[in-house]
């Protein structure tokens, strides 16, 4: 015998949607039902609304997640982004790179300058931006990436690692230029570069220019190759500031602090 809906109270109908896996359905029905009936809703209108609230919570879960895998910083954000201090070249970008078009067109973007620069707050908050927007963003130490590299290379693992990689629709790697190890390491770099060539995007923050990358990739042909597959597709970001932010805000501390014990 087919039952009607009737047959069915609130507590199977809870059930039903936790099945359904809908937790917005479950949270918004009965509330939006008293509201459907006291505004005269259709069941088409009433249905359309709980389907808008599920796909907003959906994507605030999946943002929410998405922001938990980037491991970006939480306070390098662009409100805390002084733009001021950026050059006039750079600033005019910054809008454009967090809209994400150059992630849909597999772009780079290559932030160089030296220390204390604001470098690392500036991709940073470009990758925050991206994730609000529905991307995968991965950020992680240049020194760190290449050391999870090369073990998973000892471990015959290597590919399986770079597939994970390869979910992320955007790696950050922070400092490269400060990674000079051994051959070995240096091959697991160039590897991973290689990988994501024209297929994905990654950000870099470096305090050496290109001339300088010999001192990463060891040998010309292949700081050669790797230069070659990073510019063909990127956005150069130079960050000439005259002083470092730390260096300042550092003094700004210690004239707050002598302020504050002169009589």
């Amino acid at each position: 015998m087919n039952r009607t809906p009737t047959d069915f109270d609130d507590a199977s109908l809870v059930i039903l949607l936790k099945i359904l896996k809908l937790p917005g359905f479950v949270e918004a029905h009965e509330p939006l039902a008293n509201e459907a009936e006291h505004q005269g809703w259709t069941h088409v209108a009433y249905l359309r609304q709980l389907v808008d609230l599920e796909l907003s919570e959906r994507s605030r879960r999946r943002i929410l997640r998405l922001a938990k895998q980037s491991s970006l910083p939480e306070e390098k954000t662009l409100a805390t982004l002084d733009l001021d201090r950026l050059p006039a070249k750079v600033r005019r970008r910054v809008p454009g790179l967090c809209q994400g078009d150059f992630v849909h067109r597999a772009e780079n973007v290559l932030a160089f300058g030296l220390p204390g620069r604001g470098k690392t707050h500036l991709l940073c908050a470009i990758g925050h931006e991206l994730v609000q927007r529905g991307h995968s963003v991965l950020f992680t130490p240049a020194f760190k990436l290449v050391q999870r590299l090369l073990a998973a290379k000892r471990e015959l693992a290597l590919e399986k690692v770079l597939r994970r990689l390869d979910a992320f629709d955007v790696v950050l790697l922070d400092d490269i230029g400060y990674v000079q190890q051994d051959r070995d390491e240096m091959e697991v770099l160039f590897t991973f570069l290689a990988e994501r060539y024209e297929r994905r995007s990654v950000m870099i923050t470096s305090n050496l220019v290109f001339s300088q990358w010999d001192k990463i990739f060891k040998d010309a042909m292949t700081t050669a190759a790797a230069i070659d597959r990073l510019v063909h597709h990127s956005v150069i970001l130079e960050l000439s500031g005259k002083t470092s932010y730390r260096s300042e805000s550092a003094q700004e501390r210690h004239a707050a602090e002598n302020s504050e014990v002169t009589p």
